[in-house]
């Protein structure tokens, strides 16, 4: 690298509701998925890093839960990560869901961050234009501004690609002057076993009833390199009670079956070589509202 090129390098948090788009968008910035999705919300619940290297900047991407209503203990903490993403960033990225008016939980993010002292320069990002008449757009784009009237808002589209080098670009020229970071090398600040775990909770998320995926937690026991196998991943799914086990497991064990396929399929994809996955089920009852418990599945507060 020239010595007299400008290099910028900075944190970004990626906030936004649940089920907006924010890692489907991360992964198109990234061009690689580290970060697990599922057309269902809440699919993110802990905090990561998506690292982006440029010849002439490094972002540092926060991926943050879906900011939402708690009802138990473990919306209060995926809550409390968004806010404290927000006060470590030197920009902010809200992404909304264009095929929606806003919601009450969109009006949140005007108010947080007008209590965040010094806030950082704030970008929105109008996810999924794709399905948007264009007739409508023009009429969400102002609906959605209003919420953030100084901020800079970009249409984008994270399925296809549309506008998302624009909003790169404006996130780029928004960092301040600095050093790289990270190994130009690495995309993300967590281990393949914990991107694992997030990918088995989408899977069962994308397969499960519609009232059962948010009471799954994944926890992973053995994660090891075979050489030519592959790797060998062992992992346990939570409930909170014995009924949601006997859905999860399925007639004759054809639910676990097929998330355990997804889930691997998955893996290998963000890993890059061939994945052993051996699923089992336990139940650790109300462990959402479970300070200890939530703590063992990563939590903290």
């Amino acid at each position: 690298m020239n010595s007299k090129q400008e290099y910028r390098s900075g944190f970004i948090a990626v906030m936004g509701r649940p089920n907006v788009g924010k890692s489907t968008l991360l992964n198109r910035l990234l061009n690689q998925k580290i970060a697990a999705v599922s057309p269902k919300p809440q699919t993110t619940r802990l905090q990561q890093f998506g690292i982006l290297s440029l010849p002439d900047a490094q972002l540092i991407f926060i991926d943050t839960p879906g900011l939402h209503h708690p009802q138990h203990k473990l919306g209060e903490f995926m809550n409390q990560d968004a806010r404290l993403a927000l006060k470590d960033a030197d920009s902010a990225l809200v992404v909304f869901d264009s095929s929606f008016p806003p919601s009450e939980e969109d009006h949140l993010f005007g108010k947080i961050i007008k209590e965040v002292k010094n806030p950082p320069a704030v970008f929105l990002a109008l996810n999924k234009i794709d399905k948007v008449i264009s007739t409508e757009l023009k009429e969400r784009k102002d609906r959605y501004q209003a919420l953030l009237p100084e901020a800079e808002l970009i249409p984008v589209s994270a399925i296809t690609g549309e506008n998302v080098d624009l909003l790169l670009a404006a996130l780029k020229d928004s960092l301040p002057e600095g050093p790289q970071l990270y190994p130009e090398d690495q995309v993300t600040d967590l281990y393949e076993r914990d991107i694992a775990a997030d990918m088995i909770r989408a899977a069962s998320m994308l397969h499960l009833q519609r009232e059962l995926p948010h009471v799954i937690a994944v926890r992973i026991d053995e994660y090891k390199e075979r050489k030519a196998h592959g790797a060998y991943i062992e992992a346990t799914i939570f409930v909170e009670r014995d009924s949601q086990k006997g859905i999860i497991i399925g007639e004759g064990g054809k639910m676990i079956k097929r998330i355990g396929s997804t889930a691997r399929k998955e893996i290998e994809a963000m890993s890059g070589r061939k994945v052993f996955l051996k699923l089992r089920v336990k139940v650790k009852k109300n462990w959402r509202n479970d300070i200890n418990a939530l703590r063992l599945f990563g939590f903290k507060k």
